[in-house]
């Protein structure tokens, strides 16, 4: 490694997550005072920020939609080996955490990231503007796996309670498995144009497009550090998480609302991420964000709390309630409802996030 890469070193992309894994190894398995978990607060957002600026050095040189993609699997499946440690070290209370974070990826993807894109998008260039075929085939795919996965365990009758037994569970995760595949090959070989950004209009120009592309250096340095932040964002969530279950108890909100703050910890690097695009007049990538997150959320979850469930012990419940139905049924309508345009105003936007709103308060006020 040349003289010439030194500046890249010392950047705080590059020491963040350094910083980050080291406390890591300090604080894993101990007793954190309020200055420790202060500490690692900071340092876990420093982590998301990096995370987001070496998912965009990767994106721009793999190019699009294989960029997007690079992000929402990697958190996805960070995402997975965070529930699946939780539930192994927790207790009876676990055994509804990958229903509650699924389902809060769910939400917060398809509300937040959605709602948040097109409102900045329609600010500030007018209308947001998005590829209809590309979005329509990825919220069909998240609709039925959240509807296989999420909601047909509440009323199957094979075992009782909400949640599939061992045959019933197996297909899900066979069915999520083959869907999901089946989605990638769509977006990234046969029908890759259909999620590509459209082309600028009169709402205004798309920006960022002519910068030269990231060297093979910079481009393999930060693939590591963003695998490297990615852990750093999920090993220090888990660090914070007895002081997320403190404060959730203190609160006095119910246990269940620890998987929402787990799924907004995961997801902050593609909210920024997604942010970026659309301001940026990128709101395609915005939207393969969000939908390809919730999609692998579900999609990988599934299978691998599945093959988990073999070990762990206690029921796994993955059935919503009825409230929680009807926020995923109205937030799928509006959804629909948004994409088939293929455009946006900030009405749109508004909508998805005072959807997200209703789901926040009603997981804190259920």
């Amino acid at each position: 490694m040349g003289i010439r890469a030194w500046p890249f070193l010392l950047k705080w992309t590059t020491v963040v997550p350094v910083l980050a894994i080291v406390a890591l190894v300090v604080t894993r398995g101990r007793d954190l005072g309020m200055v420790a978990v202060t500490v690692v607060a900071v340092l876990l957002a420093g982590a998301v920020l990096a995370a987001v600026h070496h998912a965009e050095v990767v994106a721009h040189r793999v190019g699009e939609p294989f960029g997007s993609l690079v992000l929402a699997v990697a958190v996805t499946i960070i995402e997975v080996a965070l529930i699946v440690t939780l539930m192994i070290s927790g207790g009876p209370e676990t055994a509804s955490l990958a229903r509650d974070t699924v389902f809060a990826a769910v939400m917060i993807t398809t509300n937040g990231i959605v709602g948040l894109s097109l409102l900045l998008g329609a600010i500030r260039y007018r209308l947001a503007e998005f590829n209809a075929e590309g979005t329509g085939a990825a919220l069909a795919t998240v609709a039925t796996l959240a509807t296989l996965c999420l909601v047909l365990p509440t009323f199957t009758t094979s075992t009782p309670g909400p949640q599939f037994s061992t045959t019933q569970l197996a297909f899900a995760a066979v069915a999520s498995l083959v869907l999901y595949g089946m989605f990638v090959s769509t977006q990234t070989v046969r029908h890759r144009d259909f999620f590509l950004p459209v082309a600028a209009t009169d709402t205004g120009k798309t920006e960022g497009e002519h910068a030269p592309p990231p060297t093979t250096q910079q481009t393999a340095l930060s693939i590591g550090l963003l695998l490297v932040s990615l852990v750093a964002v999920v090993g220090l969530a888990k660090v914070e998480s007895p002081a997320i279950e403190a404060g959730v108890a203190a609160l006095g909100f119910p246990h269940s609302f620890v998987g929402v703050v787990i799924a907004l910890l995961v997801l902050a690097p593609e909210t920024l991420a997604a942010a970026n695009a659309a301001r940026r007049n990128r709101i395609q990538i915005s939207l393969n964000l969000a939908l390809g997150s919730a999609m692998a959320s579900i999609g990988l979850t599934i299978p691998a709390i599945a093959i988990a469930s073999i070990w762990l012990e206690g029921p796994l419940l993955l059935g919503l309630g009825a409230t929680q139905i009807v926020l995923l049924a109205l937030t799928i309508l509006v959804s629909v409802l948004t994409v088939v345009p293929g455009r946006a105003t900030r009405l749109q936007g508004g909508v998805h996030l005072i959807l997200l709103a209703a789901f926040l308060f009603l997981a804190v006020s259920p």
